[in-house]
């Protein structure tokens, strides 16, 4: 069995950040540890807002240090960060990674490089954008960026998918070994479909799936996205075949999500997609 240390936002209700990445990854059969970055009543996302907080200075080391004093954290296999509560949780996310690697040579670090949305609601806070583009970045073994945050982290504008090609490629150059690009957006080959890149030293692979038209557009998918494609990985699949089969989940999610005429994805109802998806779309390789 695989173990993920997953530190990243929750929410009491709802699907965000570890609220949408652990239950599929257990669902998956990975052991997960969920670390929070912040608390919150919600995502942030509602017109009424949100309650909570973000983890104080220290927590995330402390809680680290607890694992590495029981003995067990040379038994994580792979570290998964995302939503920010503060830069300075992130200088203390890579003190864990390296902890984690020096317990465990062969553990990976997937970095979702979450640096929000103000137009949508999604803030992040002083500080974080700038972190994941100079500290993060050198270090990831993967990153799974959108459109919007592979811009930045290149410091590039983007409108076709062989600018997006060449943009993950300038991460690979850096040194990340993967690269999955969550949403291709106005860069897509087809406007009309869900598309997402991945980027690798052998090939690059592209992959679709139906875009379903929802009242309000639910969040928490790049989290699952994220979280889905580690475990396949970490669960022993080739980097195509995680992609394949995180598109099929997630497809399944929204389908469950947009038939239930839902704002929140519905992860319970469409659980079995998580450990066997049904594969209707392959990826295809680009020349």
């Amino acid at each position: 069995m695989k173990r993920i240390l997953s530190i990243q936002s929750h929410v009491v209700f709802g699907c965000a950040g570890n609220s949408a990445a652990v239950f599929p990854m257990r669902r998956l059969g990975m052991e997960v540890w969920p670390i929070n970055t912040v608390q919150f009543s919600n995502h942030t996302q509602y017109a009424a807002g949100w309650q909570g907080m973000a983890m104080p200075a220290g927590h995330i080391s402390a809680l680290c240090m607890g694992l590495s004093d029981i003995g067990v954290l040379g038994h994580c296999d792979a570290v998964l960060s995302g939503y920010l509560g503060s830069a300075e949780q992130g200088d203390e996310i890579l003190t864990v990674v390296a902890a984690v690697k020096a317990a465990n040579p062969a553990a990976i670090y997937f970095c979702d490089p979450v640096m929000g949305h103000p137009e949508k609601g999604c803030i992040v806070a002083p500080g974080v954008t700038r972190f994941l583009t100079e500290k993060a970045l050198p270090v990831a073994d993967v990153m799974a960026p959108n459109l919007l945050e592979l811009e930045t982290l290149c410091d590039v504008h983007l409108t076709d998918l062989a600018q997006t090609r060449a943009a993950a490629h300038c991460l690979l150059a850096r040194g990340v070994k993967m690269v999955l690009v969550k949403h291709l957006g106005r860069a897509a080959r087809e406007p009309g479909r869900f598309e997402m890149l991945l980027a690798t030293p052998e090939g690059d692979y592209l992959i679709d799936r139906p875009l379903y038209e929802f009242a309000r557009q639910p969040v928490g998918v790049g989290d699952l996205i994220s979280a889905l494609m580690l475990a396949n990985l970490q669960a022993g699949y080739d980097a195509v075949s995680a992609f394949e089969r995180t598109n099929a989940a997630v497809d399944t999610v929204l389908l469950h999500t947009w038939q239930a005429d839902a704002y929140e994805l519905q992860l319970i109802a469409a659980q079995e997609a998580f450990a066997a998806p049904e594969i209707r779309a392959r990826a295809e390789r680009l020349a």
